[in-house]
């Protein structure tokens, strides 16, 4: 203050008082006055000794001016502002809590390697992504007592990801799960006699019949033999996917839609899709597993059954080959015959085992000569056989002239710890690997299948015909005045011909 002082002291006395008088006029605003902002500032500078104050004055005023609101507290800075990355750190820390000790087989595959070898292969989710997803692996694991699990893959989603874990079902889980599956039965009215004596001429039905849907494959068979769990991301509570149906992939096949990140969210398409996000992400998740599960051919053989007797069904079972051999690295990537799918074809039905919709099991009971006609519908339709299970990749059909896989070797300048990689072509985000006796499958895609460069949504069946013309429903014309007339005149003497016969037979009878 005395430097201010001598400033003003410079000036004529009487033009130093106004000067002055008018730096300690307060601000209407903050009130505060210019001439105690200058003596803070002045006395910031000589107590820190700043260096080139000159060039940082405009900072320094500005730190003076927030000091004096550092001790007033309003109710917007009591509640600190926490970021979607905070809260997600706070739910993965459970994580990363001491495990316990396992002792015997563990559910899980050793992430880490699959990892490594996925790197190799420019595939994956980098490392730290995989270690917190081989936690929440664990974590569900524990939590639901899964006997197998393994991380499936990843969807992307427009507004966020999916991340899939196959798993295989609890003992007992398949009796509950089918039960609950079965459609509950349908009240019948109660019969009124009354009605039926009203109603002596019957309204016309419809002759209209719906298409039947195949029946869902039981739970641990074909489409349906994995069960599949998803979360968006470790650490996030993990949500069991439903069962699929046929008409749920059928439907499936004939739309495009990007998967949004909410299962609850509605599918918005033509033909309309029998259920919500969480259906078509399973019905998706059936058949990129149909398509793209390969293994290094003679590492699973067919699994030992009773019913050997009928060879058309394909076998849905298969086990580990002991006597397996590794296959050369430069083989396996330069032949397709070296690689097979291992997990069952999903058929033009819908399902990996054909069955016949138009014989019901209720119908057996019915009278003799309907079941003979039904025998005579069954004999005609001809079921529908697909590629049997561990068929080689050689002999997949090529779509829109282009092939179905491509393979490579992960590096040819350390060719002896080279791995074979496998992509498809057709779903586009599908990779395998194979080394040794070691391989995996995985998914990291948006979850569409490659239809070509142009695609071309389905056009919308023609309308169907009210009725059909003929002459027992064609209305007529309406008669004229005269023939109205004539006609008239027709029934009235046919009336009276009608009462002179009956006035004569009167007279006969009383002679």
């Amino acid at each position: 203050m005395r430097k201010m002082d001598n400033v003003l002291g410079r000036r004529d006395c009487r033009d130093a008082e106004v000067f002055k008088a008018f730096l300690m006029k307060d601000s209407t605003k903050s009130n505060r006055n210019l001439y105690e902002h200058l003596t803070q500032l002045l006395i910031k500078v000589i107590d820190e000794h700043t260096e080139n104050a000159v060039d940082v004055v405009e900072e320094m005023s500005r730190d003076v001016k927030r000091a004096l609101f550092s001790g007033i507290k309003g109710p917007l800075r009591e509640v600190p502002q926490v970021s979607s990355a905070e809260l997600l750190t706070e739910q993965q820390r459970t994580l990363f809590s001491q495990p316990e000790e396992v002792v015997g087989e563990t559910a899980l595959p050793n992430v880490s390697e699959i990892a490594f070898y996925l790197e190799q292969a420019e595939v994956g989710l980098g490392r730290e992504e995989m270690q917190r997803i081989f936690l929440a692996l664990k974590h569900l694991v524990d939590s639901e007592g899964l006997p197998r699990c393994r991380l499936w893959g990843k969807i992307l989603g427009i507004e966020s990801n999916y991340i899939v874990a196959e798993a295989e079902y609890r003992e007992g889980e398949e009796e509950q799960e089918s039960i609950e599956d079965q459609p509950a039965e349908e009240e019948k009215e109660p019969e009124n006699p009354e009605n039926e004596q009203v109603e002596a001429d019957p309204l016309p039905q419809s002759i209209y019949k719906p298409q039947l849907d195949a029946p869902k494959e039981a739970i641990g068979t074909g489409a349906n033999k994995f069960a599949y769990y998803v979360c968006k991301e470790p650490g996030l509570p993990w949500i069991k996917l439903p069962s699929v149906s046929p008409a749920q992939i059928n439907t499936a096949r004939q739309i495009r839609k990007f998967f949004t990140g909410n299962l609850e969210s509605p599918v918005v398409s033509y033909p309309p899709f029998p259920g919500n996000e969480s259906n078509y992400l399973r019905a998706q998740i059936a058949r990129i597993s149909a398509g793209t599960q390969v293994s290094p051919q003679g590492f699973y053989q067919g699994g030992e059954e009773e019913d050997d007797e009928e060879d058309e069904i394909p076998r849905d079972s298969f086990e580990v080959n002991p006597d397996f051999e590794d296959i050369p690295v430069s083989e396996m990537a330069e032949s397709l015959s070296t690689w097979v799918h291992h997990v069952q074809h999903i058929l033009q039905q819908g399902r990996c085992t054909w069955v016949n919709i138009a014989v019901k099991p209720d119908e057996e009971s019915n009278e003799d000569e309907e079941g003979d006609e039904n025998e005579e519908e069954s004999e005609e339709v001809e079921p529908e056989v697909g590629p049997a299970l561990l068929t080689p990749l050689s002999q997949d059909a090529e779509m829109f002239n282009t092939s179905p896989w491509s393979s490579k070797v992960s590096t040819i300048l350390t060719f002896q710890h080279a791995i074979a990689v496998l992509r498809s072509n057709l779903w586009p985000g599908a990779f395998a690997y194979a080394c040794g006796k070691k391989f995996e499958n995985i998914y990291i895609g948006w979850g569409l299948k490659y239809v070509g460069e142009v695609y071309s949504p389905p056009i919308p069946p023609p309308p169907l015909m009210e009725y059909q013309n003929g002459p027992e429903i064609t209305e007529g014309l309406d008669p004229t005045p005269e023939e109205e007339q004539a006609l008239k005149e027709d029934l009235e003497e046919q009336q009276a011909a009608l009462e002179e016969a009956e006035a004569s037979e009167d007279d006969e009878d009383e002679d």
